[in-house]
Parts: C-alpha cells; structure tokens; sequence
C-alpha cells in the first residue's frame, strides 16, 4: 500500500492548541449455522483495535487527524488486515475547505444499499452489506457557498478490494487471488477525480456527482483454482435525493455507469416514523424500497426491501433493525438481517447482529452464500 503524499510537511511551522485520542476495541464472536460449502469452520473470533488521534490549532482552522485500523482473525489471515483509514490534514479558509491525505467520503440516503457512494473502496472482508470502507488517498477542496456545496476530488492511488481467503467464508467457490488485472495501464496509480454538487431546496437535500476513474467494482477472470479480479475503467454520473416531510423521509438514489457493461441503477422509498408507540417512548421506523439494476446478474436486479427501525429513546441509545431483501423475479432468492446494538455504560456496549441468505438456482449472485446464515455478537470498548 504506497501513499505519495503527506500531511505532516504541513506542520512543522505549526503550534499545537489542542489535542486528544480516543477509539474502541472490539471482540467479536461469528458463529455460522451450517459448515461452509468448502469445509470451512462454524466458528469465527476476532479483535479489532481503532484508535483516532487529532491535534488542532490555529483556532480550529487547521487539524489533522489519524485513524489506523487492525483486525486478527482466527480463521481468515485475509480478514487479518490493517488498514490506514485516516491520515487526514484539514485546513479551512473563509468558505473553503481543503482536505489532503488519507479519508473517508460517504454519498447516500437510502437504507438497503448506497449505490452513489463511489470514492472509497469497499472492505469486503469487514462487513455484509459493503459498507465498511478502506480509506482513500486524496485531495478535495470543498466550496461551501448559500447556493451550495462543491467538492472537487483528485484520487491518485486506487486501493484495491479486500476478499476472504481460502478458509473464510461469505466467498465464491474458488478464492479471489491477489494478481488484479486492469484496463488502465498505470494500474493502480492511474489519476481518478471526482465532482459533487449537494445544496438543500426547501424540504428537498439534493446531491449530483460525476466520476471518472477505475471502478471500485471488479469483474471477476475465471481459472483453474481461483478468480482473478479485473478493474475497468469508468465514468458515472449520479443523483441522490431526500425529503423531508413531517414524519415522512423519501429517499431516491440513482446512477448511469459507463464502463465494460453500461447500465443504470435506481433504490428508491421512503422511511415512516411512528412515535410514541405502545404508549412508550419508542420510535418505530417502517421502511420499504424499491432496488432495480438493468444488469442480469446484478444482485439488486428486481428487489424490493422492507424493514422496521426500532429507537427504544432509553438512556442506553438501544436500537433494534431488522430488514429482508427479496428478489421480485424468484421467491427463492432473498436476504435478511436483524442488527441490535445498546451502551452498557459511558465505555462499554454490546452489539448483536445476523444474517441468512436464500438461493436455488446456480446463476444467482447469492447462491454460493447460501449455507453462510451466521450470528454475530460483539463487546465494544470506547476510549
């Protein structure tokens, strides 16, 4: 992993003003229902270590901020990895923002999948649904005026995707290896760059965002013993919409992806939050989204996705999702999962989720998942 900048030339006329650390440990226990379909073990533990370091000073105007991540894994020395997901410099000038180094960017609104979300590469090995991110090496520069915001990105290393290993789970048959081709002949170095636009119009949070580079999502090369994966070069552009109307979120994200394989994709719905339920205190969120992609082998092709959103308001912050994603086109593919979490007290909480996963035919994108239904409980440290 190379990184050609650094933020710290940019310190050293520099007085510190203020200063601290924190972070979490985490123990986490996986236990899968079923063996793996390649004999991989039922049972999974590990340990995450993320601590956050930042030290500011003129005033506030300037702080940088270093976030490494570490996980050991007892059963895939893939899913053992450490990852830089911060290095970031932060400078602010009058109504501008400039941001040099290592980071983390999110786009999105909707629930069941962030498909705008495209400057970070995907940790694959982290999480199901795809939404733990490896950090970026970049620049962005940030206008933020009355009419809106504008965010430029210069992106000049690309990072490729994490996958399980040969004993992991949650992978295709053969194993993805290490050897990723690409279209682009300065491979990982070739210059990605970014343009986004986002700004509120009454009840309305709209965001338009233009991207050209290497697409973070890899084809995958078929060999004897394993996958190759390929990373074409693209061009996408995208919107993502959200209004705000009383206890009523509607939610729209959609793209045109010029790559390999052009296509577009759309999820869109609406959250309803009930408050005060049962005579409690409970918020009860009911969400529904409709998810289509015109590619055939995409796993969010037809989908319609249904969930409830439980805020029990206690002085724990508990929080109960549960949600399934069902294919429109075939009553046998489908997705769920249950995600709970609460503090124990100010440093400790708990954290349980699940997952289970339906597949009969061959070509569907979740059938080499199918006996990978697992329970996740973890212990979480703040500092």
């Amino acid at each position: 992993m190379i990184y050609r900048f650094s933020a710290l030339p940019l310190l050293l006329a520099a007085s510190v003003e203020a200063a601290g650390i924190s972070g979490q440990i985490n123990l986490e226990q996986r236990q899968f229902l079923h063996p793996g379909l390649e004999g991989q073990d039922k049972s999974q533990t590990s340990l995450v270590i993320e601590p956050e370091w930042y030290t500011e000073w003129q005033d506030g105007d300037a702080r940088l901020t270093i976030q490494p991540f570490y996980r050991w894994d007892s059963m895939d020395d893939e899913r053992t990895h450490f990852d830089l997901r911060e290095f970031m410099y932060l400078q602010l000038i009058d109504d501008y923002e400039l941001r040099i180094g290592v980071g983390k960017v999110f786009w999105g609104v909707t629930e069941s999948i962030h498909l705008v979300d495209v400057i970070n590469q995907t940790d694959n090995v982290e999480s199901v649904d795809g939404e733990q991110k490896l950090g970026q090496p970049m620049i962005n520069v940030a206008a933020v005026k009355d009419w809106g915001t504008v965010n430029a990105f210069i992106l000049p290393y690309f990072r490729e995707r994490t996958f399980a290993g040969k004993d992991g789970r949650l992978r295709p048959p053969l194993p993805v290896n290490d050897d990723a081709l690409y279209e682009s002949s300065a491979e990982q170095e070739h210059l990605d760059w970014s343009l986004r636009y986002s700004h509120y119009f009454g009840d309305w949070d709209v965001g338009a965002s233009f991207f050209q580079g290497t697409n973070r999502d890899p084809y995958f090369l078929p060999g004897r013993t394993s996958l190759t994966p390929f990373y074409a070069q693209m061009d996408q552009t995208s919107v993502d919409i959200q209004g705000i109307f009383g206890s009523w979120l509607l939610k729209l994200e959609a793209l045109y992806r010029d790559s390999l394989e052009n296509h577009s994709a759309v999820v869109t719905g609406f959250e309803y939050t009930l408050v005060g339920v049962f005579d409690t205190y409970w918020d009860l969120g009911l969400i529904a989204e409709y998810q289509y992609d015109s590619r055939s082998l995409s796993l969010n092709q037809n989908d319609l996705f249904l969930g409830t959103r439980f805020a029990l308001n206690d002085i724990d912050g508990t929080e109960i999702l549960f949600g399934i994603n069902q294919d429109l086109d075939s009553s046998q593919e489908s997705t769920g999962r249950i995600e709970a979490s609460a503090r124990i007290n100010n440093n400790w909480k708990w954290r349980a989720n699940a997952w289970w996963f339906s597949a009969s035919q061959l070509d569907s994108p979740l059938y080499f998942v199918r006996k990978d239904d697992f329970i996740e409980l973890a212990l979480e440290y703040y500092f």
